[in-house]
């Protein structure tokens, strides 16, 4: 298995566990020179918060780290990001996202991309069957942790 499958495997354990919680199965972690600083996934459900997707709890989870740490780091996603973690990555400087599925969802993919953020896309099938079987259960849950009504 190569580096960033395995990587990805600990962000598709937080989207597996945001499932099993009653949330939206996206999750994240963040590697820096081998190493997964922080995990995180989407609590929005669970939290009743409008901002914790997999991307920024993960960010939250790592807690402040100075801009080098950033600069060497690679944010595992088990979906596209939204424009807000977008934003998030970019902000911080992440220079580096591997996505693991962006049939369900394409976020601010050219963003990172214009923005000279390497983007991989795995194609995951595990992601790509969490994210499914969640939007045909729970269409109006992931319509509002996108942005739009119903």
């Amino acid at each position: 298995m190569n580096d960033d499958a395995t990587f990805l495997e600990a962000a598709v354990e937080q989207a597996r566990v945001g499932r099993a919680e009653g949330g939206v199965p996206i999750g994240a972690a963040l590697v820096v020179d081998g190493e997964v600083l922080a995990v995180g996934r989407n609590r929005r459900v669970q939290m009743g918060s409008a901002i914790r997707h997999g991307e920024t709890d993960c960010l939250e989870n790592a807690g402040r780290l100075p801009a080098r740490t950033y600069a060497r780091a690679t944010m595992y996603t088990t979906l596209s990001p939204c424009i807000m973690c977008t934003g998030a990555v970019l902000l911080y400087g992440i220079p580096r996202v591997v996505i693991g599925e962006n049939r369900n969802f394409v976020g601010g993919e050219d963003l990172l991309r214009s923005r000279g953020v390497e983007v991989v896309v795995l194609d995951d099938p595990e992601c790509i069957d969490l994210m499914k079987g969640f939007v045909a259960d729970h269409p109006s849950v992931w319509n509002e942790d996108i942005g739009l009504d119903g």
